[in-house]
């Protein structure tokens, strides 16, 4: 059972709109209790979202019965600290800037020069076409039903957001009014509508994809197998992408098949759906963890797991090259600590070649890795889900090159062949030195990648959301691979209902 509320101080402040079933005031909402086990989402469009004030207390009550409320008592606590208004919007449309420039055309400038602009947006949408990309990516970062925004252009630094804070419906124009009414009912209708084809399933699943990715982790069959997999074991799995961040409440759980990085959606998708109590694979913490190689590189060898000898350089060190070679020796290998699938990257076989890639290198990052290079014809890779392993390929080189991957012109990418064994068939300190490694991140889905020359074992790195694909991680395994994944959803998502 599904329920949407409105909430307002006063039942007037709803005067200019039609009458609704879902509208509650304040004080209806403090005497309102749902039925068990039903999901009750609460728009808060209280005036005042002060600390202690009803609009804070309708988002504080409604976190504490197990309600998703938009703006949540988070948002409306980073709304107060003017610090995080940190988008770029230069980064933006041009049209932006070009709109904001217009906008302030006669506004005469204070003494220092500065102009202001303000806008309000509705649940992402702006009144004028050129503002979407900005409401759009603040609804994302501020889900909040009505946003004022103060734009200060300052000399020499452009436009900046210089204010934001919560709108109610009480304060607006009669045409801001049929603008939020629209908006309203676009995100109300569809954004947290509930399709009939999911009442027959136990749990909820959005699994996050991005269509237009050139290597995503599972290929388009392998998709449709976890799909597949969750409808047997009675979940319903959904394909969202980033433009439905703000669906996330309705569902059980969040399931990432998108490349994860820290500056991107993804790290957010994942940070929102852990504070809406979904169970989320993988976890915001995993993200961050196996994301950096330098965080990586640290973690394992403090926990003494067996590694490449490593060294961490930082652009201002002035003899950088010289101690690689010292204490690494040549050829080396050298890469930024966010690289994936083999990019950010390089060997380096002499001095010349090791001085050419830290200068490159370091234009992209202020910290650089140098691993000592090891010679192998394939690299491990295990797959550990919840502590324990349940697939294993051998990765080989592509031919002519050093690495599994050989990144080309025009996007054009090699890749070597591949032998999934079952996990049973590989070295017992192979798989140990997988579990290791995992440990200490979490207990969600990881790829360890691993090197093997002899007795020697060196884990290369510990990859968050890591490829599954179909007729490759799965050439052993078959459907049960997914359905692996699916149980460990469902076991995850009973316990969070017990």
């Amino acid at each position: 059972m599904s329920r949407l509320l409105l909430v307002v101080d006063h039942a007037r402040d709803w005067a200019p709109y039609y009458p609704s079933e879902d509208l509650l005031t304040f004080d209806q909402y403090l005497q309102f209790s749902a039925p068990a086990h039903s999901r009750v989402r609460v728009i808060n469009l209280c005036q005042s979202a002060r600390y202690l004030s009803q609009g804070y207390y309708c988002s504080l009550l409604a976190e504490a019965r197990g309600h998703h409320v938009v703006p949540s008592v988070m948002t409306l606590n980073d709304l107060g600290r003017k610090g995080l208004f940190s988008l770029q919007l230069e980064e933006l449309d041009p049209s932006v800037i070009q709109w904001l420039d217009q906008a302030a055309r006669d506004e005469v400038p204070d003494s220092k020069g500065g102009r202001n602009v303000r806008v309000r947006t509705f649940f992402g949408q702006a009144e004028v076409p050129d503002l979407k990309p900005v409401a759009r990516a603040l609804f994302e970062r501020f889900p909040c039903p009505i946003l004022e925004v103060s734009f200060r252009y300052r000399k020499g630094k452009g436009w900046q957001i210089d204010a934001m804070k919560p709108g109610a419906p009480a304060d607006l124009t009669e045409a801001q009014q049929d603008a939020f009414a629209a908006a309203l009912d676009r995100f109300s209708s569809i954004v947290w509508r509930k399709p009939r084809t999911r009442r027959r399933y136990r749990f909820d699943l959005a699994m996050l994809v991005n269509p237009e990715e050139d290597m995503p982790p599972s290929d388009e069959v392998a998709l449709g197998r976890f799909e597949k997999a969750g409808r047997k074991l009675g979940i319903n799995v959904e394909r969202i992408t980033r433009r439905d961040y703000m669906r996330l409440p309705e569902y059980d759980g969040l399931f990432i098949r998108e490349t994860t990085a820290i500056d991107h959606h993804t790290y957010r998708f994942a940070r929102k759906a852990e504070a809406e109590g979904l169970v989320v694979i993988d976890d915001p913490v995993s993200i961050l963890r196996c994301t950096n190689k330098v965080f990586l590189a640290d973690l394992l060898k403090t926990n003494k797991v067996p590694t490449p000898r490593t060294l961490i350089l930082s652009k201002d060190q002035k003899n950088a090259a010289s101690q690689v070679i010292e204490q690494l020796g040549l050829p080396v290998v050298v890469k930024i600590p966010d690289g994936a699938f083999s990019k950010g990257v390089l060997k380096a076989r002499d001095e010349k070649e090791l001085r050419e890639a830290l200068k490159t290198l370091f234009r992209q990052s202020a910290l650089v890795l140098a691993q000592e290079y090891l010679y192998t014809d394939y690299d491990w890779r295990i797959g550990v889900l919840g502590g324990r392993a349940i697939y294993a390929c051998k990765y080989f080189m592509v031919k002519g090159h050093w690495q599994i991957y050989q990144h080309g012109e025009a996007k054009q990418v090699d890749s070597g062949d591949f032998d999934t064994l079952p996990t049973y068939e590989v070295p017992r300190n192979v798989v140990q030195a997988a579990l290791n490694a995992t440990r200490l991140i979490g207990n969600g889905l990881y790829g360890v990648d691993i090197k093997q020359s002899g007795n020697r074992v060196a884990v290369i790195e510990v990859n968050d959301n890591p490829s599954i694909d179909s007729d490759v991680e799965d050439r052993f395994l078959g459907g049960e691979l997914y359905t692996l994944v699916m149980q460990e959803f469902l076991s995850r998502m009973e316990a969070k209902r017990r």
